[in-house]
């Protein structure tokens, strides 16, 4: 049952991050495209890391996967702000 359960988080990860790909291709603005693009790829990377915690056979391994999800939830949204901040300066200015 847990097997079961893993396997269709890392499906549903999958589909997020192919959701949050065809954002940034189909969306016609900045913005939208980084919303897209954070907002699906952290859930779709956090579905992914759940779903190999329930594989894992240690609870050391399942802990590495939280800290590389939380990692990256930090990294993408001070990214996102740190481009947003540059467009939205750029818009400004000229």
């Amino acid at each position: 049952m847990i097997d079961i359960v893993a396997s269709l988080m890392m499906v549903a990860g999958v589909g997020f991050y192919l959701a949050g790909s065809i954002g940034l291709l189909r969306l016609p603005d900045l913005y939208s495209r980084l919303h897209a693009l954070t907002k699906a790829d952290n859930l779709g990377l956090g579905l992914l890391a759940a779903g190999l915690a329930l594989h894992a056979q240690d609870l050391f391994i399942a802990l590495k996967l939280l800290l590389v999800w939380l990692a990256v939830l930090a990294a993408s949204a001070a990214s996102a702000h740190l481009i947003a901040q540059h467009a939205r300066r750029k818009e400004t200015h000229t």
